[in-house]
């Protein structure tokens, strides 16, 4: 990259805005028919009261008032936020310990192959043992991960507590995301979806700055400390939700 004028650590973000754009591009050439019409298509040919009940859309406060979609978005706004309060701060932990720029590039491709390398397997976890079980397990993950980050400062230490935490963070979020879809009549799913994905994004934003205070004033124990803590909610959440009676979307 530095032949081409780029600085080293421009490489990542290079690489990054390519893929975007060409993925961009796939979906604006490939993508027919638009998901949308489909919907709408499948509409108009269901019988009079299945069609009433798939037009028939909840108000929002309605629908974040079930304990499901409660228990589903609460898991997936706080294991992103546990998630990114240590992801981002350990590049920093590592260079105070004077790792170089590859060590700490080894750290975060462990995260990132852990966050999204086992997703189809998450997936089938969460039909076959129930998206509770599988949001409590991950929530169990991030606790380990959120401990075991600030016990050593070496390089495969802190690469098996990352790897953890992304794994972690992709069972909460797949686990939630399958168990908020299923309190969901189809036309609800984007608005509620997309009201989920903006408090995932304050949830990075919060995280990321938090992040930054704690380890200035108490350090990177702390930090794991506070997210260990964190990630009790999810686990107590998908508890009360396997023990208490369930209720997905109601029929018409």
């Amino acid at each position: 990259m530095l032949s081409l004028g780029i600085p080293e650590i421009g490489g990542p973000y290079a690489a990054g805005a390519i893929l975007l754009a060409l993925g961009a591009l796939l979906l604006f050439l490939a993508l027919r028919p638009d998901p949308r019409e489909l919907g709408r298509e499948i509409a108009r040919h269901l019988p009079a009261t299945s069609a009433s009940a798939f037009a028939r859309r909840r108000p929002l406060r309605e629908i974040l008032s079930q304990q499901g979609a409660l228990v589903a978005i609460s898991s997936m706004v706080v294991g992103q936020m546990v998630m990114i309060m240590l992801m981002v701060i350990t590049s920093l932990h590592m260079k105070d310990h004077n790792h170089s720029l590859a060590d700490i590039s080894v750290v975060i491709s462990f995260h990132t192959f852990g966050m999204y390398a086992f997703s189809v397997l998450s997936g089938r976890m969460s039909d076959r043992w129930g998206r509770e079980r599988v949001i409590a397990l991950g929530a169990i993950l991030l606790m380990a991960a959120s401990i075991t980050a600030p016990l050593s400062p070496e390089l495969f230490p802190i690469a098996g507590a990352l790897f953890l935490l992304g794994l972690g963070w992709n069972l909460c979020y797949v686990g939630g995301s399958s168990l908020l879809a299923d309190q969901l009549l189809p036309e609800e799913r984007a608005t509620v979806q997309g009201f989920s994905d903006l408090l995932v994004g304050l949830a990075s934003a919060g995280g990321s700055l938090a992040s930054g205070f704690v380890f200035s004033s108490a350090g990177y124990a702390a930090t794991g400390v506070l997210c260990a803590i964190a990630a009790l909610l999810p686990l107590a959440l998908g508890s009360w939700r396997l023990l208490t009676p369930r209720r997905t979307v109601p029929a018409g």
